[in-house]
């Protein structure tokens, strides 16, 4: 098998995203497709992801919970996390350009190997306070919190709550609610 060099490969910037059709993610200049679209049961998840977590910021002046939008990290990694929450918002541009406080993935087929591994590489590195990553096929999440430049993980959860503290915002988060579907 051939094996490529680097430098055969395409390197990717914002400027080529920004004018790309279709669901993309762009990690250090490789780009990403994000197909096929979640399915129903992954967005159902991710809603009610979204939805608590807004509900559980209400009294949070600094921090904010938003959906799925483009988080620039530099001029040649732009992902879209599903959920983050981000604090002392800057900025209302056509990206978010800070560090999110908390980012949530669901995975699905296509993009878990993505957001097990680069992601979560990623995330670590670029100082992303909690990574949750929820597998709608086991019904369960897994929370990590960043512990100097890893993350360890906190544990599983199907049913339990977790305690978040995010800069002076702190809020229980019910994984039972995420999970049930009926």
């Amino acid at each position: 098998m051939l094996a490529l060099k680097e430098e055969y490969l395409p390197h990717y910037t914002y400027e080529d995203y920004r004018y790309w059709e279709g669901e993309w993610e762009l990690i250090e200049g490789i780009a990403y497709a994000m197909s096929p679209a979640p399915s129903v049961t992954h967005q159902e998840i991710n809603l009610t992801i979204g939805s608590l977590v807004k509900q559980a910021l209400k009294g949070c002046k600094h921090c904010k919970a938003l959906p799925e939008v483009d988080w620039k990290v530099d001029n040649d990694t732009v992902v879209q996390p599903d959920t983050l929450v981000v604090c002392n918002l800057k900025e209302r541009g056509a990206y978010l350009s800070q560090t999110p406080e908390m980012i949530f993935e669901v995975l699905s087929p296509s993009t878990k190997k993505k957001d097990r591994n680069l992601k979560y590489h990623l995330y670590a590195s670029e100082g992303v306070k909690y990574y949750i990553m929820v597998d709608p096929a086991g019904m369960f999440a897994e929370v990590y919190k960043l512990d100097g430049s890893i993350y360890r993980l906190e544990g599983e959860f199907k049913t339990e709550d977790y305690t978040f503290e995010i800069e002076e915002c702190r809020f229980d988060f019910s994984f039972e609610e995420v999970f049930d579907l009926e």
